[in-house]
Order: structure tokens, then sequence, then C-alpha cells
């Protein structure tokens, strides 16, 4: 429910500006935050996102590509929990001003979950929205996706359910078809998001810019309905 590519547009420019140093995206601190002009200062709205899919998914890379940093060159299991903030412009659809969406998300590799007892409940703690990864190259990680669903939230938690596919940039190497998520999506009512490959610079953020307006055009349509000027049982379209 945002404005798709706004961020692009003249209108985005000086809010583009606020999260680029050098051409580059912006890393910022627990304490940082992007500087705008009083003219155009507009509301945060600030989420909490876990990310949770089998070890080798891509969660780690996935993160990096929404916050415009380096990802990793090789597969490494995440150790305990890795926290990245991600700032994000964006223009509600019917608003009058955009909003500075401020994403924390939670990347906790699998063994720690397993080891320990604690670290789902402190990843889930206080959240507002479960990234569900697959890989379009595994498809072990899709099937497994129904399983992950029951198992990470519980009924009742009143957590955003967001499915998202890595790699699907590598369509040649592809073990999921559209037909099985066209199936997952009938069977769970949940749109699968898809991502691949971002790189930095303008390119890289032309390239993440439509999932990220995904993500957050949920996340507010959620905080809507809750609010009770959206009708439930529509799903966001995927922008």
């Amino acid at each position: 429910m945002v404005e798709p590519g706004w961020l692009l547009t003249p209108a985005g420019r000086p809010y583009l500006a606020s999260i680029l140093h050098k051409n580059q995206r912006r890393v910022f601190g627990l304490l940082e935050r992007p500087t705008l002009p009083p003219a155009l200062a507009v509301p945060t709205a600030r989420y909490k996102l876990f990310v949770a899919g089998k070890s080798g998914v891509g969660k780690t890379a996935l993160v990096a590509a929404l916050a415009g940093t380096p990802a990793p060159t090789a597969h490494r299991e995440t150790m305990g929990i890795e926290a990245s903030t991600v700032f994000w412009p964006a223009k509600p659809r019917g608003a009058e001003r955009p909003v500075m969406f401020q994403l924390q998300l939670w990347d906790c590799g699998e063994s720690a979950l397993r080891k320990f007892d604690h670290v789902l409940p402190a990843c889930k703690e206080e959240a507002d929205a479960v990234l569900f990864l697959f890989s379009f190259t595994d498809r072990a990680s899709f099937e497994e996706l129904p399983a992950r669903l029951a198992r990470v939230v519980a009924p009742g938690e009143d957590l955003l359910r967001v499915v998202v596919g890595t790699k699907f940039d590598l369509a040649a190497h592809a073990d999921v078809t559209e037909e099985d998520l066209a199936a997952f999506e009938g069977t769970w009512g949940l749109p699968v998001l898809r991502a691949g490959g971002a790189g930095g610079g303008r390119e890289g953020l032309a390239r993440v810019a439509p999932l990220l307006d995904a993500l957050v055009g949920r996340l507010w349509e959620r905080d809507r309905i809750a609010a009770g000027v959206a009708p439930e049982g529509q799903e966001p379209p995927l922008t």
C-alpha cells in the first residue's frame, strides 16, 4: 500500500539523498537516523522483523541487500543474533507526505536456535513480522515452509507472516516452479515476495526497491487494519 518506486522519482530525491553517502547506501548505527531539512521532516514508523529460514537459504545475504551493505562471498553460519537497521522512505497511497520506515532486522543462525531455548523468544519479542525465507535453488527449503510457519508463529500470535523466495535471479538453477508458488499461495493465503542479488550503489538500490516497497507496504497496511481504517481480509498488492 505504498506508491511503487516513489523513492526513485523526482519527488523522492531528497529522501533518497538522506539514506545515501557518496552514492552508496549509508550504514546507520543504533542511535543514528537520516537527516532531512525541517521542511521535509516526516514521521518515522519503526518495526522489528525476525528473519527465519533453513541454513543456507540466504538470510544474511538478504539482510545485506536490504541494508545496502556488501553480501558475504561465501556461506557462513550466523553466530548468535545479528541485528541490522534499514531506513526506507516511502509514500503510502493516498497520503499527503511520505513516511520514514525504520526496519530492525534480526538474523539468527539455525545452530543457535536449536541449541538455546531463549533465542527464538528473544527474536520474536516485540517483533512486528517474521520473514520466512526459502531459496529458489533449494526445494527442501520450500517444502519445509509449512512446518516452519507452524513452529515459529503460534496460533493467536499477532505477527505478520511474510514469505520471501531468495536467489530468484538464478532462474536457470531453480528447483521451485511458478506452479509450486501458486499452489502455496492458494493454500496459505500468503503471497510470495521474490529476491535476487542486489549489489551496491544506485543500481543495487533500484533492484531491491520493489522488495522494500512491498515489505513496508504490508507492514503499513497491517497497522491500518489494526487501527480500523482499512478492511480486514485484503492482502496488500505486491508493489
